[in-house]
């Protein structure tokens, strides 16, 4: 090897270490830019540096904070610990001091556990947490939900008009003495009407951090279940523990009917009127104690101060046999006489939740003083057989777009027959459960040809057809040389599932 090459690999090495210190480096510096933004966790306590203030940081990048480091200190003193000797203790025989560097991971934090640092008070100025101009107008919001969602204007508008009145709320000032309130909303609906699906389509549509939580888990406090304020905790999350940014989101509470208060019943009831009251200050509008990425106040997670005055609260639920309670308040006049109601009159309308007052919410077992912070009462449409077939094949994640692109893959095309579509919509209306019955009724029939297709590379077209949604046949199966000569004759077709 001569002089150059030695030069050269020489060379290269320098190179190769130069490089790796790079990397190095900014590994470390996009590390201290994480840490940058988040406040540091003592890891004792959990508190956030916000609350416990300023952190101590000794050795392996553990942070304490001052009072727990006092706390130690003193109960090193009152228990005959000698402070005095502290420095000389690595000459002392058979005593050595702990090494941090040996305890791996003792100092880890999960970021879900960590705050972000508020911004400064000049930064808030010139760049504000909300800007209205970014929210859409309630025609442009109504309009991209009509493109997911198959009917229900009256609610879509409903949630439309709230949503942006909210974010106006926020954005404007009260230097006129005017203060616009805040307008939370209790959606009724049947099962399967899309009460959920339009939450979580706004939720898409809005670049707001959005919480869905349930309200069959919540208990009063110091019972098994989730707390109260584990709903904004949800918010905070997906915020990305953002306190300011959560602040300004909205939380959607579904099966609000189950915290309805129980009736006949000897026990302590932590699951229903309690929970109700409980969120008495939640949506009202106060300051609370949330635990950062947990569920419950007890958990060894720091906690924060969260003001819910500017968050929107959005409750639904399906309100089980408030029919009932609507056809007797409607029907309290007497049945006797020429010009009477029947009685019978309402038993087969099917939107009769539309005629809800707040009297039969409160009858049904939700009490006065929640009622009153959920001014907007709205219901959702029944879903109908031409609602059933609009659902299937409008949507742009429709059911049937769906199969068609898994078929696609395989190179097969999907074909559904008008009378198919109707004959799939009958079925769904007969099980009563809205529109999650239709995947099951897909999902059964769609078995087979899932199974059978890929088996014959062959196959062009699957067409669906009345007879075999009805079990009184098979599906149109036509090859791919049928497909080719299809302007010449008529298409061979054949039948090979059952």
């Amino acid at each position: 090897m001569n002089d150059n090459e030695k030069f050269d690999d020489t060379q290269l090495q320098d190179e190769n270490d130069t490089r790796d210190v790079t990397d190095s480096n900014s590994n470390d510096n996009q590390e201290n830019n994480d840490n940058n933004e988040y406040e540091d966790v003592c890891y004792i306590c959990r508190r956030p540096e916000s609350k416990a203030g300023k952190m101590i940081k000794i050795p392996n990048n553990i942070c304490i904070c001052a009072d727990c480091m006092q706390k130690t200190f003193d109960s090193m003193n009152h228990s005959g610990f000698p402070m005095g000797d502290f420095s000389n203790m690595t000459g002392m025989p058979n005593i050595s001091l702990v090494n941090l560097s040996d305890i791996q991971n003792m100092n880890s934090v999960p970021k879900s556990q960590r705050l972000k640092k508020k911004k400064p008070k000049e930064e808030k100025k010139t760049a504000p947490v909300l800007d209205i101009k970014s929210i859409p107008a309630p025609h442009k919001i109504k309009a991209s939900l009509d493109e997911y969602v198959v009917g229900q204007e009256k609610a879509k508008k409903v949630m439309a008009v709230a949503v942006y009145n909210h974010y106006k709320r926020i954005s404007c000032d009260n230097l006129d003495g005017v203060e616009i309130e805040k307008s939370n909303m209790l959606m009724i609906g049947p099962t399967g009407s899309g009460k959920t699906y339009m939450v979580k389509t706004l939720a898409k549509l809005l670049d707001v951090p959005l919480a869905i939580a349930d309200a069959t888990s919540l208990t009063e406090a110091g019972y098994i279940g989730d707390d109260i304020e584990s709903v904004v905790s949800k918010l905070l999350a997906a915020a990305d523990n953002d306190v300011e940014r959560a602040e300004h989101g909205i939380i959607f509470i579904d099966e609000i009917d189950k915290i309805a208060k129980k009736k006949n019943t000897n026990q302590r009831d932590v699951s229903g009127e309690s929970v109700q009251q409980g969120m008495l200050k939640l949506l009202e509008g106060a300051e609370i104690e949330v635990p950062v990425g947990a569920n419950s106040k007890n958990a060894m997670v720091p906690m924060v101060t969260v003001n819910t005055k500017d968050i929107l609260f959005i409750c639904g639920g399906a309100f089980p046999d408030l029919e009932e309670i609507i056809k007797e308040r409607l029907n309290k006049h007497s049945s006797m006489g020429f010009q009477a109601d029947l009685k019978d009159k309402y038993d087969k309308e099917e939107n009769l939740l539309h005629e809800v007052a707040v009297e039969d919410i409160r009858k049904y077992g939700m009490i006065p003083e929640f009622l009153g912070r959920l001014p907007v009462i709205f219901a959702l449409d029944a879903l109908t057989e031409d609602m059933l077939v609009k659902i299937l094949e409008e949507p742009k994640n429709a059911i049937i777009k769906q199969y068609k692109k898994l078929l696609a893959m395989d190179e097969v095309k999907l074909e559904f027959e008008p009378e198919a579509l109707r004959a799939i919509a009958r079925k769904a209306k007969k099980k009563d459960v809205g529109a999650r019955a239709l995947r099951a009724i897909i999902e059964d029939f769609m078995l087979d040809i899932m199974y059978e297709i890929p088996k014959d590379d062959n196959i062009g077209v699957v067409t669906i057809t009345e007879d075999y949604i009805e079990n009184k046949g098979g599906p149109v199966i036509t090859m791919r040389g049928c497909m080719e000569l299809e302007d010449k004759a008529t298409p061979k077709e054949e039948s090979v599932i059952s």
